[in-house]
């Protein structure tokens, strides 16, 4: 880089490009590839520091330090800056002006140690006007946002990293608590939780056609004066909340013949209301999740990577905001737009000013908005946008135009018609029915947007807008086509993505910018799962949330979980010390229990219990190890073994009644099914619906005193004889799983063969003389040669796929250009900013995922790969590389091989010559060991591959 020219950072690749075509060529624009250093690994910390350090990588004995390292990943980043920044003059800090984006740079700062002046340079849009203004118009770092951004860091690490291993060892290996995940998974747990509780109530009503010039629908609402039942009439345990009619469907069915006997109804009142409709404020980070999800079926996570892209290319500005505000130049861009399509009539005469209702609102951004002063069009960026992205923009740019736009007018119009029905032999003598319908005087707004919806309890008591014809109060009108229709109350409906944003937002918990992050972490830690856009908790979940409920019920608690958002915010503001208040939240205070406190005084907790819920008086759910079962008393012993019965995966909590538990435990066990046999050894095939799924089983032949039902043709089982002397093992019997596309039921003889036939000879390679097999793993259809697996497209492979067909599989490349479809790149983008190497979309048999020859990062689930763009690949790939690689088994020997001690390995060969010193006993040993065997193994393969070749 020539002398004097000003280097600027910035977090993305995206960002990169386009801040530089801006600034020129005075500038160089790098970027960091988001956060280059984070808490330390425990196998990070020197030995050292290991006893301060060690557990947290926080010192909580002193001001709670945090012990930060550059990622080994990020190395390469490090130095490419540091190269860079001796011949800069100036350093330039441009990351987001967010918390996050704050701390980015304070990291830079420290580990850069640049001795030339630093700026720090903000804009809320990528446009050439605002760049070269924000170059202008520096300012100094934030040290209050960098402290808030810590002490929220450190707050989860110590929230996590004390609370998950307790789910460990009395839930199940593997989950994670945190502060925001755990208060989310309760509402989801909440609401499924009311919807088992819920009883429901049925009610009739009438409804009818009343025509006059022309038809429309009507619905009974009163007989003899007195109000009908409605839905929003019943609580939740399916009981009346006041006096009203509740009809059945036989007086109901008796009403709607006595309308069509009396086949005329009188207009008896009229009534015209007009009203107005204002538009929505411009779009938040939590209402754009929020419309996104609801308009465009795109998750929150989704949501957030397509804004992520249009604002780094320069469309919309910055999208991680509270605020509802615009700028005066938006402002004006967006009443000239609405002028421009619509008409002068189609803005007020005052600008709209909105006011942010979150409780933690921050006003340091704009609304999210089209970028510039004045907004392109959809239409003129649709070539420049790929489909997700234009639908984003579409929405962002009618929603910030409509924002600005005048007041929708309409007036709604009800009618009353009474019909008579003393004549047809009815309780009722007089009974009453309304029609509503709408008409807008003036658009507004709404020529430019309208919200979307949530789904809403009782929606079936809604009448539909209509248009209704002119009339007057003593108007008579022909009733006909009368029906009863009946009525359930619905309970509460479970949260979408969209709607637990919201609810998240009104309780002031987590931030917006988070929200994408901790749905997913709550769908992937397996918590929840989707049903069309609605999230169904598991029986897990309920484990978890009962857990936290009973021992850990402040950390679990909506104030109190909302309170630390509201102390974060006021760190933020410099109005509290990052240090006080993480020692009040650690080790306790006079107003609050501290986290250290509540861990070391948990006592007992029963696992058992914990993971128990009682269905019906000799029915329990359990959830183990392998996930939900019944465990089913029998009431005449009650002291024999309870018997299993599996639930299925795909039953929601609320689905699991106490008919439906006995349902399941009535139904016919498939297990144990008669095939048939095997003609060529005799032995019986049957079919078994094991805890791990279905599969076949090939057994000795069934003994002439053998018990068989002729209808099912199941084995019924003798009792065993009590134990006595240990026998030698009896050889453990063939088995096979049934394939996905399989179904107890249905499987024959002749498939179940085929299945216990498995690993399938393909044939052998002639040049290696290796036998190739096809068989059926945990992770799909395969071939194996040797150690060398290739995935196979289908499970029908299995049984179909020739010896010249492997071969050519084999042929192709497992990895990198030129593997064969399976594994094939299913994108390619530019190279990698970090590795240089090209970035590629694969299909293996994990699933989708991105990689650049490195660097592998599977692809979540709820996320397609078509939705992976390059800026989001580049930021998986830096996010993997920052993690480190995954812990292989036996992490205790994996740190050891890490370990400083692992240095003096060469000492301890002398013990090697001792006969007692059979099995290495420290880490240093076992490090040393492994070393040794190592490269004794490839000094074997060497020679071997000298050998070969010499032959």
């Amino acid at each position: 880089m020539a002398q004097g020219k000003k280097l600027v950072i910035v977090e993305s690749p995206t960002k990169m490009r386009s801040i530089q075509g801006y600034l020129g060529d005075g500038y160089e624009v790098l970027s960091s590839v988001g956060h280059i250093r984070d808490l330390a690994d425990k196998k990070d910390i020197p030995a050292a520091d290991k006893q301060a350090y060690g557990k947290y990588s926080i010192d909580v004995d002193n001001d709670f330090d945090p012990y930060y390292v550059v990622s080994d990943r990020k190395t390469k980043t490090v130095a490419e800056l540091k190269r860079a920044l001796k011949t800069a003059d100036e350093l330039l800090l441009a990351t987001d002006e967010d918390r996050e984006g704050e701390a980015i740079a304070w990291h830079l700062l420290e580990t850069l140690k640049p001795k030339v002046p630093v700026k720090r340079m903000v804009f809320h849009e990528i446009t050439k006007d605002a760049i070269q203004a924000a170059v202008g118009n520096t300012r100094e770092l934030d040290t209050d946002l960098v402290d808030a951004q810590e002490t929220r860091r450190i707050l989860d690490r110590l929230y996590g990293w004390d609370v998950s291993p307790v789910l460990w060892y009395k839930v199940k290996t593997g989950l994670s608590a945190g502060r925001v995940q755990s208060a989310a998974t309760r509402m989801i747990v909440e609401r499924e939780r009311e919807r088992m509780a819920f009883v429901s109530a049925d009610y009739w009503d009438v409804e009818a056609l009343a025509s006059s010039t022309s038809g429309f629908r009507v619905r009974l609402v009163r007989v003899d004066g007195g109000q009908l039942a409605r839905g929003t009439d019943f609580d939740d345990a399916g009981k009346l909340k006041k006096a009203v009619v509740v009809l059945d469907e036989k007086k109901a069915a008796a009403l709607a013949l006595a309308v069509d006997a009396a086949g005329v109804g009188t207009v008896s009142k009229v009534e015209a209301k007009p009203g107005t409709r204002s538009p929505y404020a411009p779009f938040t980070t939590s209402t754009m999740q929020q419309e996104a999800g609801r308009k465009l079926s795109m998750s929150a996570k989704q949501a957030m990577s397509v804004a992520q892209r249009l604002y780094e290319k320069g469309y919309i500005t910055y999208m991680r905001t509270d605020s509802t505000a615009l700028s005066t130049q938006a402002v004006q861009a967006a009443r000239s737009q609405a002028v421009a399509l619509y008409g002068d009539s189609a803005v007020p005469l005052k600008p709209r000013v909105y006011k942010s209702k979150s409780k933690n609102a921050q006003e340091a951004h704009e609304a999210i908005r089209p970028s510039g002063e004045t907004f392109r069009t959809p239409s003129s960026v649709s070539s420049e946008l790929d489909r997700e992205e234009f639908r984003l923009y579409d929405l962002i740019w009618k929603r910030t135009v409509a924002s600005q736009m005048a007041d929708a007018k309409y007036e709604t119009t009800t009618v009353t018609i009474v019909v008579d029905t003393s004549a047809s032999g009815v309780d009722a003598q007089s009974i009453e029915f309304t029609a509503s319908g709408t008409v807008y005087t003036f658009k507004g707004f709404l020529e430019a947007y309208e919200e979307g919806r949530d789904e809403k309890r009782n929606s079936q008591d809604t009448s539909d807008e209509q248009s209704l014809p002119v009339v007057a109060v003593g108007d008579e009108l022909r009733m006909s086509d009368a029906e009863a229709k009946g009525h359930r109350t619905t309970p509460k409906p479970r949260y979408t993505e969209a709607s637990l944003v919201k609810a998240l937002e009104e309780h002031g918990i987590g931030r917006p910018s988070t929200f994408a992050s901790i749905i997913g972490t709550v769908i992937d830690r397996g918590y929840a799962t989707k049903r069309g856009q609605a999230l169904v908790p598991t029986w897990l979940a309920f484990s978890v949330v009962r857990l936290l409920e009973e021992h850990f019920a402040d950390l679990i608690d909506y104030d109190f979980t909302a309170a630390l958002e509201d102390d974060l915010d006021a760190i933020a503001r410099g109005e509290q010390k990052r240090v006080e208040w993480l020692r009040s939240f650690y080790y306790g205070s006079d107003q609050q229990v501290g986290l250290r406190q509540v861990v070391d005084n948990l006592g007992e907790i029963d696992a058992r219990a914990l993971n128990s819920t009682r269905i019906t008086d000799t029915a329990t759910l359990r959830f183990g190890k392998y996930g939900p079962y019944l465990e089913v008393v029998d009431p005449a012993a009650p002291d024999e073994k309870p018997r299993i019965v599996n639930v299925p995966e795909d039953l929601a909590p609320d689905e699991l009644t106490a008919e439906k538990a006995q349902e399941l435990i009535d139904a016919p066990v498939a297990g144990d099914r008669v095939l048939g046999v095997n003609p060529e050894n005799g032995k019986v095939i049957v079919v078994k619906d094991g805890r791990f799924g279905p599969y076949v089983q090939e057994n000795d032949p069934v003994s002439d005193d053998a018990d068989v039902d002729e209808s099912t043709g199941e084995v019924v089982e003798k009792p065993k004889p009590k134990r006595g002397a240990k026998k030698d093992a009896a050889p453990k019997p063939r088995t096979g799983s049934l394939f996905r596309s399989m179904s107890v039921d249905t499987i024959d003889l002749d498939t179940a063969l085929q299945l216990l036939s498995l690993p399938r000879v393909v044939g052998t390679d002639p040049e290696s003389g290796d036998e190739i097999t096809a068989q059926n793993g945990r992770y799909g259809p395969y071939l194996k040669k040797g150690t060398d697996s290739r995935s196979l497209e289908s499970e029908s492979q299995i049984f179909d796929v020739t010896l010249e067909q492997a071969l050519e599989i084999y042929k192709q490349p497992k990895y990198g250009a030129g593997a064969r479809r399976a594994s094939s790149a299913l994108a390619e983008f530019e190279a990698d900013p970090v590795s240089g190497k090209p970035i590629r979309i694969r299909d293996g048999r994990f699933g989708a995922y991105v990689t650049d020859g490195e660097t592998n990062v599977t692809i979540p689930r709820g996320q397609k790969p078509e939705d992976i763009t390059f800026e989001i690949a580049v930021q998986m790939l830096a996010d993997k590389r920052a993690k480190g690689p995954a812990p292989k088994r036996g992490a205790r020997g994996a740190a050891a091989k890490k370990a400083p001690a692992a240095k003096k390995a060469p000492a301890k060969k002398p013990a090697a010559k001792k006969p007692a010193a059979k099995k290495p006993q420290t880490d240093a040993e076992k490090a040393a060991a492994r070393s040794a065997a190592a490269k004794k193994a490839a000094a074997t393969r060497a020679a071997n591959a000298a050998k070969k070749r010499s032959e």
